[in-house]
């Protein structure tokens, strides 16, 4: 049984560790870190991209965080906007190893819980790359009231969450030195 999700996409930062480079639009075998994630997500029932636009190769909705470069959690609330399915399946575009099959495992993953997330391999919980329900999110970001600048785990910390068992879906790319992984 497919269950119904919304993906929401940050791609909003200023890849200040990249050199100022849009790692959204970083090219990795012939695709950019971006369009790796809407590929990963394409079985969402609607998509927004919380960042500026750009081109992609798949229809995507797009909003922007306010104020602009307010930090993944501003980017969260400005993405619950969107769509209405109740899961929403919440990603950072710089995970270029996140399958289809790993979005499946955590929607259907979810159980009774608020949210199902992946490990990268290291074992750190990746709360940019989980599986939430949409009512617990949009609360935890009510809960915070103004959402810019604060903390994604201090924002969510009272969430019922699962984790994956580690694996190199969950690894995020901050600089350079993580694509050698």
């Amino acid at each position: 049984m497919r269950v119904e999700y919304d993906a929401l996409v940050l791609a909003g930062g200023g890849s200040t560790r990249f050199g100022g480079v849009d790692k959204a639009m970083l090219v990795l075998d012939g695709v950019t870190m971006l369009d790796r994630v809407l590929a990963a997500t394409e079985d969402a029932a609607s998509t927004v991209v919380v960042g500026p636009v750009r081109t992609t190769y798949r229809p995507v909705s797009w909003t922007v965080e306010n104020p602009p470069s307010g930090g993944p959690v501003a980017g969260i609330a400005a993405g619950l906007a969107h769509g209405s399915a109740p899961i929403v399946a919440v990603f950072s575009c710089d995970l270029p190893w996140l399958t289809k099959d790993d979005v499946t495992l955590l929607v259907s993953g979810l159980g009774d819980h608020d949210g199902h997330g992946l490990r990268d391999t290291e074992g750190h919980e990746q709360h940019l790359a989980t599986a939430y329900r949409r009512t617990e999110l949009a609360a935890a970001i009510r809960r915070v009231g103004d959402p810019r600048d604060k903390s994604v785990r201090r924002t969510l910390a009272g969430l019922d969450l699962t984790w994956s068992e580690p694996t190199r879906a969950g690894h995020d790319v901050d600089t350079w030195a993580d694509l050698d992984d």
